[in-house]
């Protein structure tokens, strides 16, 4: 087995070679990557830094956390939700569907597997992807490494590997509790407490609800505009109701109806503080990947001020906040519901395919595939349901050839195969 100069660190780490695709990340969209290249009957590894599936919904969620869109929008490939569910799941409800999900199609995932790199190895033809344990076994202490070798690599991180703090004067000398949204489960240790929620998205919204549901006082900041849309139109889900008129209609159209009927629910947000951009939602959805917020609850707790709307901050001092249009607020915590954004350049040496925010360069539905056997799932801007799309695209394309080269009478000819099954 030949390697170029330079691979000598080839030989100093355990190295595994997977016999199929490696799939980082065992979230949703690496879970349906999974059960789709099983239906196509190829094997694979699913790496995950963490010790479960779907971290960030287990982990990094709040308690009153329910799914946004009507089930039907969010169910992987090949398994539906259980007909008893609700229209809209809760938390516990989605993480029992994607661990039955797992053990339906009996994904197994390598657990705290953290990947340090990926880079594909011109020279064979083949990905390497290093990996360091985060947690001890018997076999192996935490910290020791494993170099995986395979053909396809596959980056199922998604588009909320890390949260997102900004970078605002002071906040280091906030003397007060402060949190991101993804450590914050509950408003029942906030009772009678100012709290102040930066960011007004759908997480800002519903932190804010909940506070107000368990006797805190909020502010929420808005530092931008932001369509707010009822979760359902006259007892019909919004976003179906969008889905089905995007077949029928443009999409101009389509927003300027959907702004028309969510004025007639909602009423004019713009005098709450809330003003909508000049780009309807679905457009702003297609072209910036911004969600608009489904209400639920929030926008009567604003209007009875249950729930006060703030400007953009200025600065951050010990005991309170200065925001842009010079009023001082005394708060006692601060919770930053300021999204979230992709790992990936931390840890993919690759050029061609992502930007140096962690996002294909294709946008969708052109985004899943790159050279070389790379592919990404769960980037699309579009949920659970683009990522299901791109799952199935993904083992489709590697099934068509892992069919072709595995078939009986075929001989196993390329370079990599011969030269790796030494291992």
């Amino acid at each position: 087995m030949a390697f170029a100069p330079g691979h000598n660190d080839f030989f100093a780490r355990r190295c595994v070679w997977v016999n199929g695709p490696v799939i980082v990340g065992a979230g949703p969209s690496g879970l349906a990557v999974a059960a789709c290249l099983k239906e196509q009957g190829v094997p694979f590894v699913i790496l995950e830094r963490a010790d479960c599936i779907a971290s960030l919904w287990q982990r990094r969620t709040y308690n009153r956390l329910k799914l946004h869109l009507p089930k039907q929008f969010c169910q992987l490939p090949k398994l539906p939700f259980p007909e008893d569910f609700p229209e809209y799941p809760c938390k516990k409800q989605f993480i029992d569907y994607l661990e039955s999900y797992a053990q339906h199609f009996e994904i197994n995932p390598q657990f705290n597997e953290c990947v340090q790199s990926a880079k594909y190895d011109e020279t064979c033809g083949l990905w390497r992807v290093k990996t360091c344990s985060t947690k001890g076994t018997v076999a192996r202490g935490a910290g020791s490494e494993v170099e995986y070798i395979c053909r396809w690599l596959v980056v199922a991180t998604g588009e909320n590997a890390e949260c997102m703090v900004p970078d605002i004067e002071g906040l280091n000398e906030f003397g007060g509790k402060m949190l991101h949204a993804c450590d914050y489960k509950s408003g029942e240790g906030f009772k009678g407490k100012r709290v102040l929620v930066v960011g007004c998205g759908n997480s800002g919204m519903e932190v804010s609800l909940d506070l107000c549901n368990h006797n805190a006082f909020p502010s929420m900041v808005v530092r931008r505009s932001v369509h707010v849309l009822p979760r359902e139109i006259f007892g019909k889900s919004t976003f179906e109701t969008a889905v089905f008129l995007m077949k029928l209609l443009p999409l101009w159209l389509v927003d300027k109806l959907l702004l028309i009927l969510a004025w007639l629910v909602l009423g004019n947000t713009e005098r709450y503080g809330l003003k909508r951009p000049s780009t309807g939602p679905m457009q702003q959805k297609n072209t910036e990947g911004k969600t608009p917020v489904l209400d639920i609850g929030a926008l009567e707790k604003i209007k009875s001020g249950a729930i006060k709307v703030v400007p953009g901050i200025k600065r951050f001092s010990h005991d309170r906040v200065e925001l842009v249009d010079g009023e001082n607020l005394y708060v006692d915590s601060v919770i930053l519901a300021t999204g979230y954004r992709s790992n990936v350049p931390s840890w993919l040496q690759e050029s061609d395919f992502f930007t140096k925010n962690g996002f294909p360069k294709q946008p969708f539905p052109n985004g899943w595939k790159g050279k070389a056997g790379v592919y990404a799932v769960g980037f699309t801007r579009r949920g659970l349901s683009g990522a299901s799309v791109d799952a199935m695209r993904i083992a489709n394309d590697i099934g068509q050839v892992w069919k072709e080269e595995t078939k009986p009478t075929k001989r196993f000819t390329a370079c990599h195969r011969r030269c790796i099954s030494q291992f």
